[in-house]
This record gives C-alpha cells, sequence and structure tokens, in this order.
C-alpha cells in the first residue's frame, strides 16, 4: 500500500523539479544560502508537485488504462481508490503551499506555486490533454514555476532572471515532451491524445523540437547577457544546447525515429541538469543589468 501511493506521486517527475527549483534557489541566493530556507522550499515544491501528480492520475485514470506504459499504474488497478487519492493529494497539497509560505514569508512564491498547481491540473489535465493540441505548451508552464519559486524565495522579487527562468523552463519542456510522444507514440494514439506528433505526424515533431531547442538555447544565455551569471554557465550552456541541437538534426536522417526520440529525452535530461548545476555554481556577484519587477 505504501508503495502505491509512492507511485502516484510519480516520483521522476518530483525529482525533476526539486533539482529545478533548488538550481532557482541557488542562483537567487549568490553564495549567502540560508540553507533552512533552501531545505523547506524544496520539500514544499516536492509536496505540492506530488499533489498535482495525484490529482492527475486520478483523472487520467481511464487513458492510463489504455497505455501499455501505465495500464499497470495503482489507480487502474485499483490498489488505490479515488477517494483514498483525492484525500492524499488534498493533503499533500495543503501541506505544501502552507510549508512554503512559512518558509518564504511573503505570497510571491505562493502565488507563483499556486499558478503552475492550477495550469497542470486544471488547464492542462482537465481541459486541454485529451482535446487539444496546444496542450503541451499550456502544460509547459507549470513544469517552469519550480526554478521560479526557489529563486523568488531567495530573492524577495520577480526580476529578470525569474522572467529568463519561465523562458528557460517552459521551452525546454517543449522538446522533452514531444520526444516522449514519438516513442511512445502508440499509447497515445491508443488513448486518443491530440499530441503534435500523433496528430500532424513526426516531421512536424522533428521541426518542433529542433526549432524549441534553439530558442531554449538563446533564452539559457539570456541569464549571462542580464548579469545574474558568470562565463562558466555561459559556456556550459551553449554548449550542452548546440549538442542537444545537432542530435535533433539527426532527426531527419534515422532510421529509427524512436530510438532517436529517446536519445532526444534522455540528453534533455542531462542538460536541464547541467544548467541547473551551473546556475547554482557560476552565479554573478556584480548587480544585474535588469531591475526587479517588484516585490
Amino acid at each position: 500500500m505504501l508503495r502505491s501511493f509512492l507511485q502516484v506521486t510519480k516520483p521522476g517527475i518530483v525529482i525533476g523539479n526539486l533539482i529545478s527549483a533548488t538550481g532557482g534557489f541557488l542562483l537567487a541566493s549568490r553564495g549567502n544560502v540560508n540553507w533552512e530556507q533552501g531545505c523547506l522550499v524544496a520539500l514544499s515544491v516536492a509536496l505540492t508537485v506530488a499533489s498535482g501528480c495525484v490529482l492527475n492520475n486520478v483523472a487520467d485514470r481511464d487513458i492510463d488504462g489504455m497505455m501499455k506504459r501505465t495500464r499497470n499504474r495503482p489507480m487502474v488497478k485499483g490498489r488505490v481508490s479515488v477517494p483514498q487519492a483525492l484525500m492524499f493529494g488534498f493533503i499533500l497539497g495543503l501541506a505544501g503551499i502552507g510549508l512554503l509560505y512559512y518558509a518564504a514569508h511573503r505570497l510571491l512564491p505562493v502565488y507563483l506555486l499556486l499558478t503552475g498547481y492550477v495550469v497542470y491540473v486544471g488547464l492542462y489535465t482537465l481541459c486541454l490533454k485529451r482535446n487539444s493540441i496546444h496542450g503541451t505548451l499550456v502544460g509547459s508552464i507549470s513544469g517552469a514555476m519550480p526554478p521560479v519559486v526557489g529563486y523568488c524565495t531567495a530573492s524577495g522579487s520577480f526580476d529578470g532572471a525569474a522572467l529568463a527562468l519561465v523562458t528557460i523552463f517552459s521551452l525546454w519542456q517543449m522538446p522533452h515532451s514531444y520526444a516522449i510522444a514519438i516513442f511512445r507514440e502508440k499509447d497515445y494514439r491508443a488513448a486518443g491524445i491530440p499530441v503534435l506528433p500523433v496528430v500532424r505526424g513526426f516531421q512536424a515533431a522533428r521541426l518542433h523540437i529542433a526549432t524549441y531547442i534553439l530558442a531554449f538555447t538563446a533564452a539559457a544565455l539570456t541569464l549571462g547577457l542580464l548579469g545574474y551569471v558568470g562565463k562558466l554557465y555561459m559556456l556550459l550552456a551553449l554548449v550542452s544546447g548546440l549538442y542537444w541541437f545537432r542530435q535533433s538534426l539527426a532527426g531527419w536522417t534515422t532510421a529509427s525515429e524512436p530510438r532517436w526520440a529517446r536519445k532526444i529525452f534522455f540528453t534533455s535530461i542531462a542538460v536541464v541538469v547541467v544548467l541547473c548545476v551551473a546556475m547554482s555554481l557560476d552565479y554573478d556577484t556584480r548587480p544585474p543589468v535588469m531591475a526587479s519587477f517588484g516585490h
């Protein structure tokens, strides 16, 4: 039973968001790290993301049963009931939001985390995932919130770096998600989920993946242009972005699109980890170019 409750929180997604939230927090801390606050923020983000994933499991239990990858999930097999999952998700979400307010002592990070939560559970899961090809784009906003929450908790304001982080992580998720849709194309088609590779084909998906990777790389470099990070970050962002883009071009000559898509997917994870570590360690101590937009 405990394992089933852990599975409905989607630990892989939770860990990924923990990494990005920590990266944002350490970037804003600029070497003066409040480790107690950082741990509380990380825990609050983990709890809130887990809550969203639980509700996603509840809403998607019917289509999960149609897909090979998800047909053995606890909600599909009945190991966790709907009332149990709803109560579990509610407790996780309430604890996460409350803990963030306690850690941040201000409402801005709470509003940002709630925005991501509402977008993921409401707009993406309940409205767009089954009905629109643009669900992936809207859903990417929710995935961009954890690093911004971490950043704004430590900085106390929404500034140029926070705006850059929203852009960077939203763009990153598009090729990441399209790659999944390519190598899981049969599952998405069986469940009737209108993702771009299924609706418009692999050729359109390849073009979108390459374009989004270029846009992501350009956005990642803006952190340095605005004076928030140093040269090491800029070098790593440029090299990793170009390597990812080079892999995307291989999609036009590949003999196996699912195998190529898996490479794009795993490279995306490596790229975002490199980026988070780089921004955590290579912050610029000089005053940034762009001032804050408010407290």
